[in-house]
């Protein structure tokens, strides 16, 4: 259970992450509160998740789920550039991910 809620986490991650770009400088309202929102709800399961796991582990998983998801909606939703050198990154994170688990 603490591994689900470290990824749905890590979702909410992605959320605030593109949230913020739609906050246009935190000068939108609903996009603000949206991304306050994905925020806490994320950090809350962080620390739900980290009860039972590493924090070393939690957290760095964490951040990956957001930054692949991160990379991901910001190539659909902003046009954003898919190129081979951020694709192959991306799998270094996805391989540091599934590596944590597989240690942890």
């Amino acid at each position: 259970m603490p591994w689900l809620l470290l990824f749905i986490a890590g979702l909410f991650e992605t959320g605030w992450a593109i949230g913020l770009k739609y906050t246009e400088g935190f000068t939108r309202l609903w996009p603000t509160v949206w991304t306050a929102v994905s925020m806490l709800i994320s950090l809350y399961l962080l620390g739900i998740a980290m009860k039972d796991l590493p924090v070393g582990t939690a957290y760095a998983v964490w951040v990956g789920v957001g930054a692949v998801g991160t990379v991901a909606l910001g190539i659909v939703l902003f046009g954003e550039p898919v190129t081979v050198a951020r694709m192959v990154s991306v799998g270094l994170i996805v391989a540091g991910l599934v590596g944590l688990k597989v240690a942890g």
